[in-house]
This record gives structure tokens, sequence and C-alpha cells, in this order.
């Protein structure tokens, strides 16, 4: 008899990645080859070109805005630019923490990750700039409080509580409305405290909930060319606007860390400014993304450093105000010293994501950490069979 020949085997379609998860779409990322009409497929890192570019993009606007701040009292020009920037710089870098979150769960290795990626570098850090502003401002009463957020580290605290929230928002009916609700509500409460910066945490949480909620054709949306043009008018629009508003409304409402009453305002004001300050920022960050390249750029590798130029940089922008800076040298505060300024902090903070930057920080960014955390008696069970 002839042996029975081969039943030929049919080639599986490939294994589609589980949404938001490590390969595909990074979960724990807090941040176009093909067309420029969407965001492209990921690359065999499992890293997409778009996200990792609106990133830098939003952190080199984080630190221009802050060598901004003390430009701002004698320049109205630099305060409209301030307040426009300020307007979507942070939302965009949290509604992209919150779109890479869509696969976060209690699973273990994601709470570790939690725990090593967010946790540890926030002690790390709040300890490292309590002890920078006892030596560079002279103040050595100033504490050391894991309770209190100084400056930038607030934003590991909100990171940390979205995120283990994020299970909660995919049972709810109505996640960002209700989100929303909430930082409203948080806005005119001003008995919630400085505790963990809780005002910020609520108020900037319905960008993380829109995140969550966002979907790859919602930004194939905004990359359409139409998006782009209307962008240009408006972005002029909001640079005219902020130009007349800078002499009549404090910059105060863009950090969404204080409440209604203590801006000496009345409560429904800061429930209307709430409304309108996320309307705003909504559209102000569609038309951000909808300008970011989605092919791979010369920056797109910074994009994985984000995170290492937003807190190393607030060493440097804090020290500049210490050190007097802005004081001991008028001409910061001419016109070509603002550009200047603006020059030097975007190169900065550039420097500050590259690859040997974030080698030479890992210990504190991204620790291992697994002498920490208990062996699953399952892992160990497996490795003895497959060995």
């Amino acid at each position: 008899m002839f042996p029975a020949a081969a039943t030929p085997r049919r080639e599986l379609p490939p294994a589609r990645a589980a949404e938001g998860t490590d390969r595909a779409e990074p979960a724990e990322q807090p941040s176009g080859a093909a067309q420029d009409t969407a965001p492209p497929a990921p690359k065999s890192d499992g890293r997409n070109a778009f996200f990792d570019n609106a990133k830098y993009l939003a952190i080199v606007l984080v630190a221009m805005g802050h060598a901004w701040e003390p430009l701002t009292d004698g320049s109205r020009a630099a305060e409209a630019l301030y307040m426009t920037v300020y307007t979507f710089h942070m939302p965009a870098f949290i509604i992209i923490s919150g779109y890479f979150s869509r696969s976060f769960d209690m699973r273990k290795d994601r709470l570790q990750r939690l725990v090593t990626g967010i946790a540890v570098p926030y002690v790390l850090f709040e300890t490292a700039y309590a002890f920078f502003k006892r030596w560079a401002d002279d103040d050595p009463g100033h504490p050391v409080s894991l309770l209190d957020p100084w400056f930038l580290t607030w934003f590991l605290v909100a990171l940390f509580i979205w995120r283990l929230t994020t299970p909660l928002w995919k049972v709810v009916r109505w996640p960002i409305p209700l989100a929303v609700a909430i930082a409203v509500m948080a806005s005119v409460s001003p008995d919630i405290g400085d505790d963990l910066d809780l005002q910020r945490v609520l108020q900037f949480l319905p960008f993380f909930v829109l995140g969550l909620a966002l979907r790859p054709e919602h930004f194939k949306m905004v990359q359409r060319r139409a998006v782009r043009i209307a962008s240009l008018p408006v972005f002029a629009g909001a640079l005219l606007m902020a130009y007349w508003a800078a002499p009549r409304m404090s910059s105060a409402w863009f950090y969404h860390r204080d409440s209604a009453q203590e801006l000496g305002t009345t409560w429904w004001i800061g429930a209307v400014m709430t409304l309108a300050l996320f309307g705003c920022s909504i559209v102000m960050v569609a038309c951000f993304f909808s300008w970011v390249p989605t092919r791979r750029t010369w920056f797109t590798v910074l994009g994985a450093g984000t995170l290492y130029g937003y807190l190393l940089h607030g060493f440097l922008a804090k020290g500049s105000r210490f050190w007097g800076w802005f004081d001991d040298y008028a001409w910061l505060h001419s016109p070509l010293g603002e550009i200047a300024v603006t020059l030097v902090a975007g190169g900065i903070v550039t420097a500050l994501c590259t690859p040997p930057v974030r080698r030479m920080f890992r210990f504190a960014m991204e620790p291992t950490m697994a002498w920490a955390f208990r062996k699953d008696p399952a892992d160990a069970a497996r490795a003895r069979v497959s060995a």
C-alpha cells in the first residue's frame, strides 16, 4: 500500500494581539509608514510611531510651557501662548495614557508594573525633589511628604489612581459623562484639600476616561486632511481668544489644582468653567493630533522616554527660578530672549528623552524589583515541567 498522503495544513491567520496589550498597543505607555490618514500598524517592537510622536511633541510643549511661565508677567503675547498650550498639552498626554491603559486589569504582572513603573518612581522623585528644594532654594524645612506631591509628581499619583480604577470605568454605562460630573463636583468642592493632589486627579479624570473609550478609528478621523485644514483657524482663534483673556483671566484655571472658591469666584462659575475648558481642550487636542506625523521620524524613538524627560527636566525648571536666572538676565524677557528660552527648553527635554539618559536612570524609572514580589507557585511548576 502507498502511504497516505499528508493532509495539507492550512496556514492559520496571524494571531491578533489583544486590544491594548503590550505588543500591539503597549499598555504601560503614559504616551505612519503607509499613509497620513491613520495611525500605522505597530512595528515589530510593538511601538506605534504616531503615539510616540504625539508623546514626544506633548512633552516638548510641557517643557516649553514651564520655561514660558516666568515670562508671562511682562509679556501679554507670552501669556497668550502659555494659556493656549496649557489648554491641550497635558490633556493630550493624559488621553494617550488612558488609551494605553485599556487592557489594564488586576492581573499580577500588570499590578507589578504599576508598582515598579509608577509607584516606585513617585517615591524616588518626590524624595529627590524635596531634597533638591532644600538645597537649591535654601529651604531646609521643606518636608519629604508622599501625601503632598510637589511640582511634577502629581501626574504619577494621578496615573496610579486612574489606572487602578480602569476596571470600574469599563463596567459603567456612561463613563465619560460620569467622569465629567466628578470633575465638576471636584471643582466646586474646596474641602477636598491637597492630599495626593486630588483636585488635579479628579479634574483631569475625564481626559483619562476619554482615552479609555477611544479606538484606533477615532485617531483616524482626526488625521483627515479636512481636520488638519480646519485646525489652522481653530489654533489662530484660540491664540486671539487667549490674547484677549490674558489680562482678564487667571491661568491657574488651566492647572486644575484648585476649586472655584479658591480661585476667588462662585461655585457655579467654577462648574461652567470646568465644562467650558473640557470642551476647549478636546477641540485643541484633536487639532494637535491632526498634525502629529504618523510615519517614523527622527524623534519617534524619543517617545519611549517621555516620562524620563518629564520628571528630569523639573530640576532645571525649578532650579532656574531658585537661582534667579530670569531675574538676573533681563534680556530673556525680550522677544529674542523668549525665542532662546523656548529653543533651550525644547533641546533640554529632547536630550533627556534619549536612550543614553534612559539607560542611566532606568534603575529609578523602570526597576525590575523581582525580589519584592512573591513568586507564583504555578509559574515555578510550569518551569519544572518544561525543564
